[in-house]
């Protein structure tokens, strides 16, 4: 465990950005609601009628008048975006850096085996991104609590379940990627991140791009539809789940047989 502890001492900083900026901006969307609420229902019947923008964010499906339907396109944005980015730079990197920071001469020195060292990495993404989840989901149920609105215990934590689940396959893919890398890179991470949110744009707005739904985690992480429906998509979340793990083994095959300089 020892690299676990070196690998969140040296992403603690980063962490607690992270995890302060989106806590920080879903605080302030709660806070919002109260002084919105009375003018929600006339802001839903003008995005009703926004045709393509409206199917986008799944604006079209909730009563933005209510606290889950507000939170959910509003808060899920946030939370969406910033968890994809913050995992995706905690894990594109973790592997690579060994290389770009010459440190990998010291660490292989060590009479410990090259598939220890991936499993403590992936154990110290995995750790932060689980940490970050628990503080944000405790500030957002005290923002709720603190506007003295009723706790939708249901939606809020099948929200925030699937995000968590969203975060957990993007770093299961971009901690794949790293392994591959030799200098690591930061913008593959914030790509991917980007690319499978406005993949999930598109197939809202498109019927043919339907198909799209089951390529991004985003497909499965919809706020609207899980507001709406009341679960989790299973099948795609198992999909997600699958492309996660398929990353996850890759970087221990390539990284536990390449050449590292």
């Amino acid at each position: 465990m020892t690299m676990v502890k070196h690998e969140v001492k040296q992403g603690i900083r980063s962490l607690a950005i992270w995890t302060a900026a989106i806590a920080f901006l879903l605080a302030v969307c709660v806070f919002m609601f109260p002084e919105m609420k009375g003018e929600m229902e006339g802001v839903g019947d003008m995005f009703s009628s926004m045709g393509s923008f409206t199917e986008a964010f799944g604006m079209d499906r909730i009563n933005f008048g209510t606290l889950t339907g507000f939170y959910a396109v509003e808060c899920g944005n946030i939370l969406g975006l910033g968890g994809a980015f913050f995992a995706a730079l905690s894990a594109v990197s973790i592997l690579a850096k060994e290389e770009k920071e010459h440190t990998a001469e010291f660490l292989f020195t060590h009479p410990v085996r090259r598939s220890r060292i991936v499993t403590e990495k992936l154990c110290a993404v995995i750790l932060q991104i689980v940490l970050m989840n628990l503080l944000v989901f405790a500030v957002s149920i005290a923002s709720v609590a603190a506007i003295g609105e009723e706790i939708p215990w249901k939606e809020i934590v099948l929200l925030h379940l699937a995000y968590f689940l969203l975060q957990i396959e993007i770093a299961g893919i971009c901690f794949g990627i790293s392994a591959f890398l030799k200098r690591g890179s930061l913008g593959a991470g914030l790509g991917i991140a980007a690319v499978l949110y406005f993949l999930n744009l598109i197939a809202n707005i498109s019927e043919t791009a339907e198909f799209l739904k089951y390529i991004t985690p985003f497909g499965y992480a919809e706020g609207a539809d899980i507001v709406t429906n009341g679960r989790l998509e299973e099948g795609l979340v198992l999909l997600g789940m699958l492309y996660g793990i398929i990353g996850i083994a890759a970087a221990f095959s390539w990284y536990c047989r390449k050449d590292i300089h």
